[in-house]
């Protein structure tokens, strides 16, 4: 059955997040639509407010061709070789873990047990994965994200090693190029990223990506 379309708004143009609506629709066909547009959900976790879908002003992203590895995860990579990593073989356990995790100087997570079930039901049809890291059989980082609209696009990761999380990117990328990908989403830009090479573009720069992307209709998984 075809996923339903919906009409999205403009972003707000005097809102550096791009506000394009608030609602409480957290449906597969909701979040495909709005991805595959560049938009997002932004709770701020309070269960009561209806969500933010937003699509910024500006937009981080990691060209794999700009990949900088800095010489001490080099060294994390040699010395945790032991590490297994996968892909999709704990989606449920990788998101609920990335809720958990601490987030100093904020008063909780934007991961709602509401997100947390829209996204697992996003990943049985297909649209969201996660990368995980093994120490035996113990789920020690990583990361999930959605390819609804034809790039992946990260989410969240959380690690409870160092480096793990970061470990975690480096096997997605190179899973991804492999499978013809160029670029990843990150949505925001952060410092960790930074220091991997990521860059911020402009949101119109950033849709045509997006709408290039989709023609190509690559396979990123599995």
């Amino acid at each position: 059955m075809p996923t339903p379309e919906y009409t999205w708004p403009a972003p707000d143009p005097a809102d550096d997040f791009g506000l394009v609506s608030l609602d409480r629709d957290l449906s597969p066909a909701r979040l495909i639509s709005a991805y595959r547009h560049g938009i997002f959900p932004w709770p701020d976790g309070k269960p009561a407010k209806a969500i933010p879908w937003v699509c910024p002003t500006r937009r981080a992203i990691l060209e794999f061709s700009a990949l900088h590895v800095p010489r001490n995860l080099r060294r994390s990579q040699r010395q945790r070789a032991e590490l297994r990593f996968s892909i999709d073989e704990a989606f449920e356990s990788v998101i609920r873990a990335c809720a958990a995790s601490a987030r100093p100087g904020q008063p909780g997570t934007w991961i709602t047990p509401a997100m947390v079930a829209a996204y697992v039901d996003l990943h049985h049809l297909g649209h969201a994965h996660s990368v995980e890291a093994w120490d035996g059989s113990t789920l020690v980082a990583g990361l999930y994200g959605v390819t609804a609209g034809g790039v992946f696009t990260g989410e969240s990761m959380f690690h409870h090693i160092d480096d793990g999380s970061k470990l975690c990117v480096l096997h997605l990328i190179a899973h991804l190029e492999q499978r013809g990908a160029t670029w990843i989403d990150i949505q925001q830009l952060t410092p960790h990223f930074a220091l991997l090479g990521a860059r911020e573009i402009r949101r119109a720069e950033f849709l045509a990506r997006l709408a290039e992307e989709q023609k190509m209709g690559r396979v990123l998984f599995p």
